[in-house]
């Protein structure tokens, strides 16, 4: 297969990319730092999660448990960026779980990667029309249907997803800058001592350690966990982005991530206090911060923040898109899907096949909820947004593992630190694995459902079954087409011998 020989540019023209690379040196610091921040989505999970949490888990340390998940996935990082450097690849998880567990579960991990990020997608555009039609009907008295509003962010989004990466990196340059601004001002208006006249600021309750013994901790730390998905998206751009910037990234984002939902999620109980906080998220919902900010702020600011709300989740789509669109053209690349989709546009270096088939399939899934007349918050945000970032969840835990694997039959030379190959990784394999434990467990209350529905199995074994699905196609290639079988995993590689040194998938 033809790989670019081209020296790095800044500014290559089309004469010097090909129908299946992407565009080298296109991403720096700042757009990747964007993308994984709007997948992180910070006032969607402010607004949205946050008081979500709050009101199904009756979990008065959210504060704190957003800071151990934190520190969990700190955890993750160096190994994760290891196995980048030494594989750079779009593929990120199938292409680790290749190298260090094997060929035939990478393939079932490409599925949920697919599927997961998909979800995602999807479950922003069931969240978008909820969001902006209160805002249009009290402008001008217009509300239009959730999926009329849904089909206009999907042509945004699909306009994005084959133009050149740089486009959207400043498109969600700009929103991301606005979002986080405007949840920080939200921060500090509650610290205000107007916010709580006459009653001292709380933080026992919240960052207590004997806050974790409460009964719904469980599900708290699967919703902070959900919350950070995205953070692991910089890795996905390696074959794009420039030196050093990755890991300058995701170091970034994961300590900048954790501190804002950390802090966040302290300062929305100051006006109300820890346990009154609760009760009114129940209540309330996302009103509960914008009305917060109108108390404190005004009605403008509460207005712009609703606004910033919607876009939060446009940019969303816009960031799982890209993400899922690189996914789906690594493994056409190596013929594991069909060839078409390993093909970048020579125009744009995007991954063009990989954006438009995620546009069709998008298309046909907002007609089928709108066709049903499904609720687009319960029956697709929640449904979806669960099981996607369940997904990466597992991805997460699948791929500690890998790292530690991978180091550990590697060649002695070159390799990383030990902390880097083994205790990092092995640290971060042990707190994920235990969040998808506390997932599988508590997945009713992350999805709001009664104990005894079927959905809190349902969606799990779901995700089991893709898996299978995609070890049943490895063994079938591996029959059928070894060539294409030995290329798993191998990126811009896979044109290159096997050797005993080499070959370690």
């Amino acid at each position: 297969m033809p790989v670019s020989t081209s020296p790095p540019s800044s500014s290559p023209t089309r004469s010097n990319l090909v129908a299946d690379a992407l565009r080298r040196d296109s991403v720096g610091t700042r757009s990747l730092l964007s993308f994984v921040f709007s997948a992180a989505a910070p006032l969607t999970v402010v607004a949205g999660v946050m008081t979500i949490g709050y009101a199904a888990t009756g979990v008065q340390a959210f504060p704190l448990v957003f800071l151990l998940v934190g520190a969990a996935l700190l955890l993750f990082v160096p190994g994760y960026l290891a196995m980048a450097r030494r594989l750079p690849n779009a593929g990120a998880f199938y292409a680790y779980i290749a190298a260090g567990m094997g060929r035939v579960p990478a393939v079932g991990v490409a599925w949920i990667s697919l599927a997961s990020y998909f979800f995602v997608q999807m479950a922003a555009y069931g969240a978008i029309g909820s969001a902006v039609s209160p805002l249009l009907d009290a402008w001008w008295g217009w509300s239009p249907p959730w999926w009329a509003v849904a089909w206009a962010c999907w042509a945004v989004v699909g306009v994005l997803g084959v133009r050149r990466i740089e486009i959207s990196g400043r498109v969600l340059a700009l929103l991301g800058a606005a979002e986080v601004a405007v949840v920080l001002i939200f921060d500090a208006a509650n610290l205000l001592p107007a916010s709580h006249p006459g009653r001292p600021v709380e933080l026992a309750a919240n960052f207590h350690p004997a806050g974790l013994a409460s009964a719904g901790v469980g599900a708290a730390l699967v919703m902070a966990v959900l919350a950070f998905s995205g953070v692991e998206q910089a890795a996905v751009f390696v074959e794009e982005a420039r030196a050093r910037t990755v890991a300058r990234a995701t170091y970034l984002a994961v300590v900048a991530i954790a501190v804002i939902y950390a802090f966040s999620a302290w300062t929305m109980t100051i006006p109300l206090g820890p346990a009154a906080t609760i009760t009114a998220a129940g209540r309330l919902g996302p009103d509960l911060v914008f009305g917060n900010a109108a108390g404190q702020l005004g009605t403008g600011w509460a207005t712009a923040g609703q606004v910033l709300f919607a876009t939060s989740l446009l940019a969303a789509m816009v960031a799982f898109h890209n993400t899922g669109a690189r996914y789906a053209f690594a493994l056409g690349r190596e013929r594991v899907l069909p060839a078409w989709l390993g093909k970048t546009s020579r125009r744009s270096g995007s991954p063009k096949y990989g954006s438009l088939t995620q546009t069709v399939i998008a298309f046909f899934v907002i007609a089928a909820y709108a066709v049903a007349g499904l609720d687009p918050l319960t029956s697709l945000f929640y449904l979806a947004g669960a099981a996607g970032g369940f997904g990466i969840l597992v991805l997460l835990a699948a791929t500690s593992v890998a790292v530690v694997i991978y180091f550990a039959r590697a060649e002695p030379a070159g390799r990383p630190s030990v902390w880097m190959r083994l205790i990092a990784p092995g640290l971060a394999a042990v707190a994920l694995t235990v969040m998808v434990a506390l997932a599988l467990r508590n997945f009713a209350s992350v999805l709001g459902v009664p104990e005894t529905s079927p959905l809190r199995w349902l969606i799990p074994a779901s995700l089991a079954g893709l898996a299978a699905s995609g070890c049943a196609w490895a063994l079938i290639l591996r029959t059928t087409r070894p060539a294409v079988f030995r290329a798993i995993g191998r990126g811009v590689h896979s044109n290159t011998p096997f050797t005993p040194a080499t070959d370690r998938f």
